[in-house]
Parts: structure tokens; sequence; C-alpha cells
């Protein structure tokens, strides 16, 4: 499995998780996503970047059910890009 997380800024203002599913199917897009999201305190953000089609139903309902925020979702170049923020420990 590709996972080239690492720790980088967002525009060298805020620090942004990145994470590489390219190469990935269902469900493992989002099993990443769900295992690295954990690791966040509430308000991180993630980036993450994908080439499965079907992420474009996956992510926004993944965000939607557990309450993070979807902030940005674009393809370019044949990928799917996702930018989400965890919510807040208190739900918020």
């Amino acid at each position: 499995m590709k996972d080239k997380s690492n720790q980088s800024g967002d525009s060298g203002i805020e620090p942004v998780t990145k994470v590489d599913a390219c190469g990935l199917f269902c469900p493992e897009p989002v099993m990443l996503l769900h295992n690295k999201i954990r690791d966040l305190s509430g308000g991180q953000k993630l980036r993450i970047i994908a080439t499965d089609p079907s992420t474009t139903r996956d992510i926004p309902k993944f965000c939607l059910y557990l309450g993070h925020e979807l902030l940005e979702q674009q393809r370019r170049d044949g990928k799917y890009i996702y930018l989400i923020r965890k919510k807040s420990a208190d739900g918020g």
C-alpha cells in the first residue's frame, strides 16, 4: 500500500498533513484517510490525493458522516484532491 504521508506547509501558513492514495482503489483511500485523520488534533487539516474516481462520492460522505469539514475538492491531471479539516474535539 502506498503511503507517502508527511507534514508540510500549505502556502507556508498552516501545517497540512499530506496523504498520497494514488493507485489505491475503494475502500483503501477512505481507510487510509480514516487512519491518518485519527492522528490529527481537532481543527488540523489533511490533504489527500487519489486516482480512484469513487473518492468523489466516498470522501464527501466520510466527512459528512463523521463531522469533518471538506474545505476543497478538485480534479487535476487525472487526480482527485481533497482538503479536509478535522472536526474539533467538541464536535464543532
